[in-house]
């Protein structure tokens, strides 16, 4: 009986160690399936050595997010240089990016006299061709808004790009076909000098492929098949946003409105709290952010800035009897205009910072319904604090602040007809609006004239009655 029932157990221990290899072994081929190659990639590239690396992150991890939502189909590559932070590199990666760690491409060009040094590493966006596990990438440029799937670009052919410009295409975003070839053939036109106008990735591929104007226009085979050649990419592709400004609108005839790209100036860039009123499409590009990152990171400190300001503001308000006492001296042996000179010009400087210091303080990226309150806040704050060291009125201090208020709201109104009645709109308001700056900045600087005047800051006349304005 104990021998037989010995047989069971050891029969139902092989039967559950068999169950366990099976469901290893299907483990491991999910495992394998979930780690095969798909062949086609959406690409981009990252970098240090800029003052806005970490704007330029947020914006890749924003791209890429969206992507997965719109083209779960393909996979996420960053093309990133051994010096970006690791932090960075696995967030991407808990993001389900694929990182390729590069060496930076010594870039050949950067003693140009037309060089741009924020341009030096953008040649290692040639690091796509050697991308050789797909058929096909897609290279983007961080600041491209995706509006729709654009899974046909991969029936593109070698390589494809869209002409913004009449006689130059764009690299902010083109089809390539990976090829180990290629990408050296590359390396050694950068090794013996290829003409590059700009000493940038656009120069450089312009140079290589200087026939692209004269290729047909792709248009995606019905069928799903891949094309072969060199193709112009329709502008739907890489839809300029000083397009939209234009109309407040999109009307591209060629191509489908997929992709919005902003080769603007780097301080016009959709990411940054200000970008919206001032360019309208900047709501659009954080209202993504939102959807796909959030503000988890840059909440905190908006938050603490906030408290701050507020506390300025209340500090302020029940410190004024005494907040004079830190400007004036009754004992200075100066004479009463080069006091007035004086203070004329501290006051206006401190005006203007109580305008900046928020400005330049406020995290970059934050949504712009955040920033401009938090601006608005902190400006408001530093000018109590100008009001109440100078005793001056409160209006003529806070005439700018209204009149920012006024122009955003301006800017914002959201049933324009197009983009030349917005511009000529806000033009008239900041015509109508300066006189008044103007006028409370020359009432501010008569005020302080007639505060020395006043008995309780004539110097050198003694007087008991005003023991609240002296130094201590």
């Amino acid at each position: 009986m104990g021998w037989s029932a010995g047989l069971w157990c050891l029969a139902a221990a092989a039967a559950a160690a068999a169950v366990a290899a099976a469901a290893a072994a299907g483990a491991e081929g999910e495992v394998a399936v979930g780690a095969a190659p798909r062949p086609h990639a959406y690409a981009a590239m990252m970098y240090m050595g800029t003052p806005r690396d970490y704007e330029f992150y947020v914006a890749t991890r924003v791209m890429m997010r969206s992507l997965r939502r719109l083209s779960p189909g393909t996979d996420r590559v960053v093309i990133a240089s051994l010096d970006v932070p690791p932090r960075w590199v696995q967030s991407l990666k808990d993001d389900g990016v694929k990182v390729v760690s590069v060496e930076n491409l010594k870039n050949p060009y950067e003693k140009q006299e037309n060089f741009n040094m924020r341009f030096k590493l953008t040649l290692n966006k040639l690091y796509a061709w050697s991308l050789v596990s797909y058929e096909r990438v897609v290279m983007l440029d961080s600041d491209n808004m995706f509006l729709q799937n654009t899974d046909e670009l991969f029936q593109c052919g070698q390589f494809c790009a869209v002409f913004i410009n009449p006689c130059i295409f764009h690299t902010g975003l083109f089809v390539l076909q990976p090829s180990m070839d290629v990408f050296k053939k590359m390396l050694h036109e950068l090794a013996v000098g290829r003409e590059n106008p700009d000493g940038a990735d656009q120069g450089f591929l312009a140079s290589y492929f200087p026939h692209l104007l004269d290729q047909p226009m792709f248009h995606p085979p019905p069928n799903g098949t891949k094309l072969e050649g060199t193709y112009r990419l329709p502008l739907g592709y890489q839809m300029d946003a000083s397009y939209y400004y234009l109309k407040l609108r999109w009307s591209i005839p060629c191509g489908p409105n997929s992709v919005i790209t902003f080769p603007s100036a780097p301080w016009f860039k959709p990411w940054y709290w200000w970008s919206w009123p001032v360019l309208p499409l900047g709501l659009s590009w954080h209202e993504q952010r939102r959807e796909n990152l959030g503000y988890s990171s840059e909440i905190p400190v908006v938050l603490i800035q906030a408290v701050l300001y507020i506390g300025v503001i209340a500090v302020t308000r029940l410190a004024r009897p005494s907040l004079s006492k830190m400007c004036y001296n009754r004992r200075m042996e100066k004479s009463t205009m080069f006091l007035l000179s004086l203070l004329r010009v501290v006051a206006a400087w401190s005006i203007f910072a109580a305008y900046t210091i928020p400005f330049f303080i406020i995290p970059r990226t934050v949504h712009p319904l955040l920033g401009w309150p938090l601006y608005l806040l902190g400006s408001f704050s530093l000018s109590s604090i100008v009001i109440n060291i100078f005793l001056l009125h409160p209006l003529t201090v806070l005439t700018t602040w209204f009149g920012l208020i006024g122009a955003l709201l301006v800017m914002a109104f959201p049933w324009y007809l197009n983009g030349v009645v917005r511009a000529l709109a806000v033009f008239a308001y900041a015509f109508c609006c300066a006189p008044l700056i103007w006028a409370s900045l020359v009432k501010t600087m008569s005020s302080l004239h007639v505060l020395i005047d006043r008995d309780a800051f004539r110097l050198g006349e003694p007087n008991q009655n005003a023991e609240f304005t002296k130094l201590y």
